[in-house]
C-alpha cells in the first residue's frame, strides 16, 4: 500500500471551487440537490448550509414522513412535484432540476439509495460512513462508475482550513518527518432507543459514528493506509450497548513506520483531538472534529494554525458542485470511503480475534 495522491487531488478539487474553471464560466449555474432523509442533520446543518452555497440549491426532498414533507415544502418553497418518498424515489430520474442526490440516511440504507441514485442518472453525495461494509462500498463505487456519475463522501473535515493546514504541515514536513499520531473522538450518547445503537441500521457504534473522524485524521496526515491494526473494546453498559460498541482503542502501523494510537467512545465527553508528533516538533487540533470552534496549535510559536470559521457542509457541497461543473474528479470519493471501511473491519476483526490483524485491500 503506497502513499496515496489524494492530498494533491483534494487540493485540485478545492481549487476548482476557488479559482473557478467551468464553475466561474457559468456564475448563474447552481446544481439542484435532493436531500434523501430529513432527520436532524439535514434539518439543522445541511439545509441551512445549502442556502449559503455558491453552486448549489435545494431542489427536492425525499422522506417517509408526510408531516416533514409539508413543513419543508412550506419553509423552502418546494413544489409537490419535487417531493418523493422512499417508494417513489426512482421517479427522480425524470426530474431535470435534480443534479445531485445527497443520501442522509441511517448507514444501512446508504448502499440502496446510492445505487438507486446511480440508476437514476444523478451524481450522489453520501454521508459518512459510506456504508456498513467494504463490500457494500465496492458495489456503490461500481454502480456510480457504470452510470458515469460522481460519487462523493461527506468527509467535511477535509475541506476545513485548520485540517487542511495540518495536512500541509505533515506533507511538507514543516516539523520534520511524521513519527507518531494520537487521536480520538467520542461523546456520551443519549437516547437508548435511537438508530445509532441498533447494529442493523448503524453497522456499529462509536467507531462507525465518530471514531471514523479520528481514523480519517491519521490517514490524511500520513497520506498512507494502515497495514496492521490491533484493537480492544470495553463495555461498561452492556444493556445500552448490547448491539454496538461503546469504547474502542486501537493502534495502527503505517508503511512508512508511523504509528498511531486512537480511541473512540459513546460513554463520556472530552475526547475531540489529534496530536501529530514529528522529528522536530509537533502540532494538532483540540477541539478537532466539531462543527465549529475548532482550534489548532503547534510547538513552535512562529507557526500558527489560525483560520476564520467556515460552514463545513457549505464548503464540502460547494466543492462537490464545483468539481462536477469543472468536470474534475472529486475527492473524497467512494474509494476514500472504502479505505475507511477496510480499516474499520480490521478493527472489529482484531477485537473478535484478540490479536493484531492486517488490513484488507481494495
Amino acid at each position: 500500500m503506497q502513499r496515496r495522491p489524494f492530498l494533491a487531488t483534494l487540493g485540485a478539487t478545492a481549487a476548482a471551487l476557488t479559482t473557478g474553471t467551468r464553475a466561474q464560466e457559468a456564475p448563474g449555474r447552481k446544481l439542484g440537490w435532493a436531500l434523501v432523509g430529513l432527520g436532524s442533520l439535514s434539518t439543522h446543518q445541511i439545509a441551512p448550509a445549502l442556502a449559503k452555497t455558491k453552486h448549489c440549491r435545494l431542489a427536492a426532498i425525499v422522506t417517509g414522513t408526510p408531516e416533514k414533507a409539508e413543513k419543508w415544502k412550506a419553509q423552502y418553497g418546494i413544489p409537490d412535484s419535487h417531493v418523493y418518498n422512499y417508494e417513489t424515489f426512482d421517479r427522480i430520474a425524470e426530474n431535470p432540476d435534480v443534479d445531485v442526490i445527497y443520501v442522509v440516511l441511517p448507514n444501512s440504507m446508504h448502499e440502496e439509495f446510492v445505487i438507486r441514485g446511480a440508476k437514476a442518472g444523478k451524481h450522489v453525495f453520501c454521508e459518512k460512513p459510506m456504508a456498513n461494509s467494504a463490500d457494500e462500498c465496492r458495489r456503490m463505487i461500481a454502480a456510480m462508475k457504470s452510470a458515469g456519475k460522481q460519487l462523493g463522501v461527506g468527509y467535511r473535515c477535509q475541506f476545513e482550513p485548520h485540517h487542511r493546514e495540518c495536512m500541509r504541515l505533515a506533507r511538507e514536513k514543516v516539523f520534520g518527518d511524521l513519527k507518531f499520531i494520537e487521536a480520538g473522538f467520542g461523546f456520551q450518547i443519549g437516547d437508548p432507543a435511537q438508530w445509532r445503537l441498533r447494529k442493523k441500521l448503524a453497522g456499529g457504534g462509536a467507531l462507525m459514528d465518530v471514531g471514523i473522524y479520528a481514523l480519517q485524521a491519521c490517514r490524511y496526515l500520513t497520506g498512507e493506509e494502515p497495514v496492521e491494526i490491533v484493537a480492544q473494546e470495553v463495555k461498561t453498559d452492556p444493556v445500552k450497548f448490547a448491539e454496538v460498541d461503546e469504547t474502542i482503542s486501537w493502534s495502527m502501523k503505517f508503511p512508512s513506520g508511523v504509528m498511531a494510537s486512537v480511541m473512540t467512545t459513546y460513554a463520556f465527553n472530552g475526547v475531540n483531538s489529534f496530536t501529530a508528533v514529528c522529528q522536530n516538533g509537533k502540532f494538532g487540533m483540540d477541539p478537532a472534529y466539531s462543527y465549529d470552534g475548532l482550534k489548532g496549535w503547534t510547538s513552535k510559536p512562529e507557526v500558527k494554525i489560525e483560520f476564520p470559521a467556515v460552514d463545513h457542509f457549505q464548503t464540502e457541497m460547494d466543492a462537490f458542485a464545483a468539481a462536477i461543473l469543472a468536470d474534475v474528479a472529486f475527492v473524497p470519493s467512494g474509494e476514500e470511503g472504502l479505505w475507511d471501511l477496510l480499516a474499520i473491519e480490521a478493527i472489529y476483526r482484531s477485537i473478535a480475534e484478540g490479536k493484531a490483524v492486517t488490513v484488507g485491500n481494495v
